[in-house]
C-alpha cells in the first residue's frame, strides 16, 4: 500500500518546571492513502500530542516522521508552515474561523498563502463551499452561520488545498447530535472520494465512522484494530 504517514519510535517530552512529562513512549505506526483512521484514548493518553506531531504544530523529542514521502522530524519551523499549508487540511472543534471574513474569505486563505491566483481562489473557494452545501451562504460571516455550518466552512478550507490527509479534532465537539451525524456524513463522503480521513475523539461512536481504531495508554499505542 501507497503510506501517507510513516512514524518510527517517536517520543515526545515536555519539561513542566522540574518534571519532564512523557507525553509519548515509542510510538510507531503507518497510515496508508485513502484510510480513515479514528485515534482514541483518555486525558493525558498522548493523543493530542501525537495529532500536534501529525499536523507538524509540533516538532518530536526523538524519533522519525515522514508525510507523503518527506521526513519532517529535522525541519525548522518556516518549512513546518510550509508542509502544513500544503499537506495537511485542519478541521478543528471550535471552527478557527475568522469572524471578520465571510464563508468565501475564510476558504481561500489556504490559497493565498499558497501563492494561488485571485480569479483561481475565487473559483475554487465557490466550488468547494457549494460540494459542501453552502453555495448560498458564501457571503456570511461565521455569527451569521450556525455551529453546523461553521463546520462545514471549516471542512471547506481544509479541503482547499487538496491536502495529503484531512485531520479532525473532535469535530463534533461543538454540536448537537443531529448536525453532528451530518458533520460525519460529509467525513464520510471525503474518504469515499479518495482523501486520507484522521479522526482525533474521545467519542466511541463518532470514532466507529472510521475503518480502524488506534487507542492510546499512557503515551504508548494500546490497541490498533479495523473495524
Amino acid at each position: 500500500m501507497d503510506k501517507v504517514i510513516e512514524i518510527k519510535n517517536v517520543v515526545k517530552n515536555y519539561q513542566v518546571g522540574t518534571v519532564i512529562v512523557r507525553a509519548l513512549r515509542s510510538v510507531t505506526l503507518d497510515i496508508d492513502r485513502n484510510e480513515y483512521v479514528a485515534i482514541m484514548g483518555p486525558s493525558g493518553s498522548g493523543k493530542s500530542t501525537l495529532m500536534n506531531i501529525l499536523g507538524c504544530l509540533d516538532t518530536l523529542t526523538k524519533g522519525q516522521y515522514i508525510l507523503n514521502g518527506t521526513d519532517v522530524s529535522q525541519l525548522e519551523d518556516n518549512d513546518l508552515a510550509e508542509i502544513r499549508n500544503k499537506e495537511i487540511g485542519f478541521i478543528f472543534q471550535t471552527f478557527n474561523l475568522l469572524p471578520r471574513y465571510t464563508a468565501h474569505e475564510n476558504v481561500m486563505l489556504p490559497l493565498i498563502y499558497a501563492g494561488v491566483s485571485k480569479s483561481e481562489r475565487d473559483e475554487i473557494s465557490r466550488r468547494i463551499l457549494d460540494s459542501v452545501g453552502l453555495s448560498d451562504r458564501i457571503m456570511h460571516r461565521p455569527n451569521e452561520l450556525s455551529g453546523g455550518q461553521r463546520q462545514r466552512v471549516a471542512i471547506a478550507r481544509a479541503m482547499v488545498n487538496n491536502p495529503s490527509i484531512i485531520l479532525a479534532d473532535e469535530p463534533t465537539g461543538n454540536l448537537d447530535s443531529k448536525t453532528s451525524v451530518d458533520i460525519m456524513k460529509l467525513l464520510d463522503t471525503i474518504h469515499s472520494e479518495g482523501n486520507t480521513v484522521i479522526l482525533v475523539t474521545h467519542e466511541e461512536d463518532i470514532a466507529r465512522n472510521a475503518n480502524r481504531i488506534i487507542r492510546l495508554m499512557d503515551g504508548e499505542v494500546a490497541s490498533d484494530e479495523m473495524t
